[in-house]
């Protein structure tokens, strides 16, 4: 496993996380608890030891489910949450509609309030078992709150010892320079994969140019540049990729057939497409991190040795002809 730093700190990130989103069983068709706890005991063996949860996920279930995982060896574990997304009020700026994991229907609301962000990082506490929380992130910037009134809170909270370093996610380059006039934050999570590359014509470079690390999101696309989403897979109700465009059976021929491209060179490092696809994305000028989900041992130890993988320049050059090559994706 290789290792960066976070932001202009000395904690060193794994450049494969743990990706806590699936494991709290909502919108990707359940999880197995038990199976998800060895997943992070046997990813810590690995050398992978950050951990990226959230209160959404699962309503908070994740962070319950990490918070046990991890009991014994918090020494040894990086622990990132999140705060902004509530469900269980009707302040902020509306979302959107979801159901929770028994079904019942919620509405979620970006919440970036003082008050809201206060109570969202004791609640990740008790749920987490820890007493401090190494990395505190926006989920997503809440419109009807000044960005000023939200560093504040997070700024009062790490005064206070509650969290170590602060971070941000979604945030665009306008919103990362209003934080940074009030204090330091030391991460952006945006999405980020060989299909969807956005980030590169702005956030990137203003992250490289600030030492903002960068935490990337769905690095193989939620399983489309596995190559085991073929067009006759199906994804069961409550799977949010069931309705999702980029799963289309357009979309999931053109990247079926540029990965058949790309395979010779995943053959080279006798690794899946799927960890070469994590090796590239994070030997992107920028990124520190991909954070990959995980549901078991197997799946835990296949991205853990996509984090040892060293590129040749002319394969990452290789990779990114054939995706500029590759027909467009209908979105």
């Amino acid at each position: 496993m290789q290792y960066r730093n976070l932001g202009t700190t000395n904690i060193k990130l794994p450049v494969v996380s743990f990706g806590a989103w699936a494991i709290g069983g909502w919108l990707w068709g359940g999880t197995d608890d038990e199976e998800a706890k060895r997943a992070i005991q046997k990813g810590i063996d690995l050398g992978v030891t950050c951990i990226d949860t959230a209160p959404i996920y699962g309503f908070g279930h994740s962070e319950t489910i990490v918070g046990e995982a991890i009991q014994g060896r918090r020494d040894k574990v990086i622990i990132a949450t999140k705060c902004g997304l509530r469900w269980d009020t009707e302040q902020g700026e509306f979302f959107f509609d979801t159901v929770d994991r028994n079904g019942e229907s919620l509405k979620v609301y970006k919440n970036l309030r003082p008050e809201s962000i206060r109570k969202e990082c004791e609640n990740s506490l008790r749920r987490l078992k820890v007493d401090v929380i190494d990395l505190y992130q926006c989920h997503w910037p809440d419109k009807t709150t000044p960005l000023d009134y939200t560093m504040d809170a997070l700024l009062a909270l790490q005064k206070e010892g509650k969290i170590r370093h602060i971070g941000v996610s979604n945030f665009t380059v306008e919103m990362m320079r209003t934080c940074l006039k009030k204090g330091k934050i030391e991460s952006n999570q945006p999405k980020y994969n060989a299909l969807e590359r956005e980030i590169e014509a702005e956030i990137l470079p203003f992250c490289r140019e600030n030492n903002i690390s960068v935490l990337a999101y769905s690095p193989i696309a939620q399983g489309l540049l596995t190559g085991k989403v073929t067009l006759d897979r199906e994804f069961p109700y409550g799977d949010l990729r069931r309705d999702k465009t980029m799963f289309s059976p357009v979309n999931r021929r053109r990247v079926l057939n540029m990965l058949e491209r790309v395979k010779p060179i995943a053959e080279k490092y006798e690794i899946t497409l799927g960890q070469l696809f994590i090796a590239w994305t994070v030997h992107q000028p920028g990124i520190t991190t991909a954070l990959v989900g995980a549901r078991d041992e197997l799946q835990i130890e296949e991205n853990a040795k996509a984090g040892a993988v060293i590129l040749d320049e002319k394969d990452i050059h290789a990779i990114r002809t054939a995706l500029e090559e590759m027909e467009p994706l209908q979105l």
